[in-house]
């Protein structure tokens, strides 16, 4: 039983990386963006949190990925600003293609919403799979 919890330290330590910079992604991502994600996800704006929340997981899936394959804490939280890097590059990829992103999901609009979380979790899947460091 003891030697099963050997790896404790270590789940604690990059747990609290991942969830450091899972905070630095959502203040960095919010801030790049032209519309306050929290403020309408308040107003119970589906748009926004259906954006958000699959950016999120476009940005957790590759972290995951640094989480497994890094050599060290440098390594996980390398790789974890490069996903969080790609993540931002994603978005603003979108609102090249659709100028008027922001404008949309804080108007609700559902179609936007759906593209920007789709390309973000796509980014996101493959941004991991290339994680083979």
């Amino acid at each position: 039983m003891i030697s099963s919890l050997a790896g404790l330290p270590s789940f604690f330590i990059f747990f609290a990386i991942a969830v450091g910079l899972v905070a630095v992604y959502l203040g960095l991502y919010t801030f790049a963006t032209a519309h306050n994600e929290f403020a309408l996800i308040r107003q119970n704006v589906i748009s926004a949190a259906v954006a958000l929340g699959f950016s999120l997981v476009g940005f957790a899936l590759p972290l995951a990925s640094a989480i497994v394959h890094a050599q060290s804490v440098i390594d996980c939280v390398v790789w974890g600003l490069i996903a969080l890097a790609v993540q931002i590059g994603a978005y603003w990829g979108v609102r090249l293609l659709l100028p008027n992103l922001s404008q949309r999901i804080a108007g609700g609009e559902m179609a936007a919403a759906l593209f920007l979380g789709a390309a973000s979790l796509s980014a996101g899947i493959v941004n991991a799979a290339a994680m083979t460091f």
